[in-house]
């Protein structure tokens, strides 16, 4: 494989890459994800009136969780010592939306970006499970990556 940094090695299979000759340094990734859905829905979540719990905190911890289980979701990510995930959820009247917002930085060979995918899709995921019996036709939407520091390529910001 020599310097390049791919999923495949030289007869064409699949791997891990190779980033033991990459420098650690400070890499930071924020994802966002929506759950749209019906005004009732989002005003029950912002209640506290849906039956299964307290939604918003449910799905923070499960987007916590789930960033630090990327390696067993994603094949060929590598296993990181993630030093913080923060997860947090907005409700978003105007939109009749829950904004996912999820931030992972570590100090690594390798950037965070996935992990940060993760815990947004795995929040937005279980806000739809727990508010699916009062609400079936909600979408989860919009899963991107919004920004990423560190790394060998720098930072980077979607357009706003």
């Amino acid at each position: 494989m020599g310097g390049d940094f791919t999923h495949f090695d030289d007869q064409g299979r699949a791997v891990m890459v190779d980033v033991s000759a990459k420098d650690e340094t400070e890499r930071t990734a924020t994802a966002r994800a929506a759950v749209r859905m019906q005004p009732e829905t989002l005003a029950l979540i912002m209640s506290g009136g849906v039956k299964k719990g307290d939604v918003l905190s449910v799905a923070r911890l499960a987007g916590i969780m789930a960033a630090k289980r990327t390696p067993d979701l994603i094949p060929l990510c590598h296993p990181l010592p993630l030093a913080s995930v923060a997860v947090d959820l907005v409700c978003v009247p105007e939109r009749s939306e829950v904004e996912v917002t999820a931030t992972c930085k570590l100090k690594g060979r390798t950037g965070v970006e996935m992990e940060a995918l993760t815990a947004a899709a795995v929040a937005a995921l279980t806000v739809y499970d727990m508010c699916k019996a009062v609400d079936r036709g909600m979408a989860v939407a919009e899963v991107r990556l919004v920004h990423k520091a560190g790394g060998r390529s720098g930072h980077w910001s979607a357009p706003e």
